[in-house]
């Protein structure tokens, strides 16, 4: 079996895209659990409750994060 050099340049390329996408949707999954809204980054403080809503988004994320990786290991 010979993988001729566009084949192994492509297997590089998706691996390196995967990659990519995974370390965006990452961050942006922790923008969005951070409040993503702008509220904190703005130099407004947050409520009680928008601080406890943002902890809550943050563990959601945690467990997203968590589930997808034990779905890629399933594969």
């Amino acid at each position: 079996m010979s993988m001729d050099l566009a084949q192994l340049l492509q297997r590089i390329v998706n691996m390196v895209l995967r990659r990519l996408l995974r370390i965006g949707v990452n961050k942006g999954m922790e923008g969005l659990a951070r409040g993503g809204s702008g509220g904190a980054q703005k130099g407004n403080t947050l409520t009680p409750a928008e601080r406890q809503a943002a902890a809550r988004a943050r563990q959601a994320v945690k467990r997203a994060r968590q589930a997808a990786q034990i779905t890629r290991r399933m594969r």
